[in-house]
């Protein structure tokens, strides 16, 4: 099974990540998306983000009927400072038959060079990458790479820092939100001061 792994600090999950996911199962040769909800890193500033269990039972809320869109928690479990190339280890050792592949956007492979062991990665695993506005100029040796495919998904600006502000200011976010979230976080109160 082919499964890609969208990783983020989803706080909150929205529709944005949700078409982008969706987006990926339906035009590409990926069998399921895993979104890999990344723990706070104890040495940065916790801010408005919420604690990594809260941001987990988001995402299933907002993925549990659909059926190839799954949550995971597989980097709680691993040492902080967590590295990609290190979570891509574990999890093919842990699910040996499985293929795992990142999904990133054009910003994120602009700055691929600087990732630990990015080598490693690219000779061991495909990337799937989605458009994103102002990403800059692609790096020449990630332009035409046989392990990079880039997927048309449509251009989504929406962040969670949008949202978070938003709610802060008390306005209406509901639609940029899936229901269940919408309600999880008007009951618990996030991100409203």
């Amino acid at each position: 099974m082919k499964i890609g792994l969208y990783f983020g600090t989803f706080n909150p999950i929205h529709i944005g990540h949700l078409i982008i996911a969706n987006h990926m199962i339906e035009h590409s040769d990926l069998d399921q998306i895993w979104m890999v909800v990344t723990p706070h890193n104890p040495h940065k500033k916790k801010s408005t983000l919420l604690d990594d269990y809260q941001r987990l039972h988001m995402v299933y809320l907002a993925t549990e009927y659909i059926l190839k869109i799954k949550p995971s928690d597989i980097e709680f479990k691993l040492p902080q400072p967590n590295y990609t190339v290190n979570t891509l280890a574990h999890l093919q050792e842990k699910f040996p038959k499985h293929e795992f592949s990142l999904i990133m956007g054009e910003d994120n492979l602009n700055s691929l060079h600087k990732w630990k062991n990015y080598e490693t990665m690219l000779k061991n695993h495909e990337i799937y990458v989605y458009p994103r506005l102002n990403s800059g100029e692609i790096n020449e040796q990630f332009v035409n790479h046989a392990k990079i495919h880039r997927i048309g998904a449509p251009v989504i600006e929406l962040s969670s820092t949008f949202i978070r502000e938003s709610i802060k200011m008390g306005k209406n976010i509901d639609p940029m939100l899936p229901h269940k979230v919408s309600e999880y976080l008007a009951h618990n109160n996030f991100y409203k001061k």
